[in-house]
């Protein structure tokens, strides 16, 4: 029941970002490494709470795409959406999974979803 209720507020949440047209989501020219550390940190500490074998959480640099964006999710400000792949080391680097991150204000890390391809 959780999983359902989760997967529908993702697929929610990403159609209300898709939606919002290209004024709202701007990609930036270089990606702010302190997003992109804290998209990383928190989706570590995640995947760690539901799997313990994951070891470390590496983020596919040249996929990474970093949009602005100014909007909001049910009141919830969501200022920047960070997309790419990501592999998860467990005893050996698996394959790549791509990933959702959305920080709220002051930099808040508000979701990190990973998902298999």
């Amino acid at each position: 029941m959780f999983f359902t209720t989760f997967r529908f507020a993702l697929i929610a949440i990403i159609a209300t970002l898709m939606s919002q047209g290209a004024e709202a989501q701007t990609p930036a020219p270089v990606p702010d490494s302190a997003v992109i550390d804290a998209c990383r940190a928190t989706g570590l500490v995640a995947l760690k709470e539901r799997s313990p074998a994951v070891k470390d959480l590496v983020l596919d640099m040249e996929s990474l795409v970093v949009a602005k964006a100014n909007t909001n999710i049910e009141g919830i400000p969501i200022r920047t959406v960070v997309l790419g792949e990501a592999y998860l080391e467990r005893k050996e680097t698996g394959k790549n999974q791509r990933f959702v991150c959305l920080i709220g204000e002051k930099g808040k890390v508000l979701l990190t979803f990973f998902t298999a391809q």
